[in-house]
């Protein structure tokens, strides 16, 4: 893209100095100097070439002046570019919760009755493994469109979808500052983070990383919003579910659905009742809600950093596919194009005067 295709003027009114540029054009009394016979006179070509060089470095000097004086640029713009990647926004759980410790990577290995203390001792705060995971995700993906989104009681809006990374990485590091909330809703997070794609032309691959430790009863409208706005958008839903200790595992068990059989024998009554037993576990009653939309859904559980750094690069693999997006060009302001040539010519009439300075002496 050309930037002088269009250029405008912060300060238009500075322009109307541009005649003071021909003055050095005009001819000076002590210019004239008089002589009986022209003819005597050797030619001086050398003095003709210096005349006219040091009246176009003045002219051109104050021409340069006032166009900087006058501030142009190109104005802003948008810019269709493809890449390869997908549009994710990162919601993020922000509660007391996640500042609670994960399993350390051997966890399977020690003895459950000092579990407990092996993980205050040694393992690391799930906000911190994330924020890190999610700060090596967005590095490792310059084409992709990122936003951020914290929430624990309501959603907090931290980065719009952009492709610099410098400010997702350090919207990622805000979230480390401070103490979580006590509350958190899923829900009004899920809501917020898909309106965000609510005015954005479609132009590729869409997800949302719900990243958190814990689960959620939601309400019918809450799930009615969730469900149309992920089929309106066209939005892939990855969980990342952080699993700490005692938390229910959300296998093939949790999954399964209400138990078809309407009869009272005593496994049927057996069989509801361990299904209502397990739907009032949210974090199971979270992702059997997940299951049943109509649009992609993908659980990753990680009970540990590696585990949740496979699950990282698991999304990264999944979404490479073609993308278009439109990317805003600010403006370019050229003022210090014309500074740097009225410089030149500045320098250049000084080298001028000088030389004549010396050839007088």
């Amino acid at each position: 893209m050309n930037p002088f295709t269009d250029i405008d003027f912060t300060q238009p009114w500075a322009l109307l100095l541009l005649p003071l540029a021909v003055l050095p054009l005009l001819r000076r009394r002590r210019d004239t100097l008089l002589f009986p016979h022209l003819a005597w006179l050797p030619h001086d070509r050398a003095g003709r070439i210096a005349g006219f060089a040091w009246r176009a470095l003045a002219v051109l000097g104050l021409l340069s002046i006032v166009l900087a004086l006058a501030g142009p640029g190109s104005p802003e713009t948008s810019v269709t570019r493809t890449g390869r990647g997908a549009e994710i926004l990162i919601l993020m759980d922000r509660s007391r919760s996640m500042d609670a410790k994960m399993k350390p990577s051997d966890w399977r290995t020690i003895d459950p009755h000092s579990l407990l203390h092996q993980i205050d001792s040694r393992g690391e705060p799930k906000s911190a493994v994330a924020r890190d995971l999610l700060s090596k995700f967005v590095d490792q993906r310059p084409d992709d469109r990122f936003a951020l989104m914290f929430f624990s009681a309501g959603p907090m809006n931290v980065v719009s979808f952009t492709q610099h990374d410098a400010v997702v990485q350090a919207g990622i590091k805000a979230g480390g500052l401070g103490r979580g909330l006590s509350d958190t809703n899923v829900g009004r997070g899920l809501i917020a983070a898909i309106e965000s794609f609510d005015q954005r032309a479609y132009s590729g691959s869409r997800i949302i990383m719900l990243v958190t430790d814990g689960g959620a009863h939601l309400d019918e409208p809450t799930r009615k919003r969730i469900r149309s706005g992920l089929q309106a958008n066209r939005i892939a839903l990855h969980w990342l579910y952080l699993r700490t200790l005692n938390a229910p595992e959300l296998g093939d068990e949790a999954s399964a659905g209400p138990p078809d059989a309407p009869g009272d024998d005593p496994a049927s009554i057996e069989a509801r009742n361990a299904w209502a037993t397990q739907e009032s576990i949210p974090e199971v009653s979270l992702h059997r809600y997940f299951q049943s939309l109509p649009t992609p859904y993908h659980l990753y559980q990680a009970d540990s950093p590696e585990d949740l750094a496979k699950a990282v690069a698991e999304v990264g693999r999944q979404q490479n596919f073609p993308l278009d997006f439109q990317e805003q060009i600010p403006r370019q302001d050229h003022s210090r194009l014309f500074i740097a040539l009225a410089v030149l010519c500045c320098t250049g009439l000084l080298i001028y005067r000088s030389m004549l300075l010396r050839s007088w002496l």
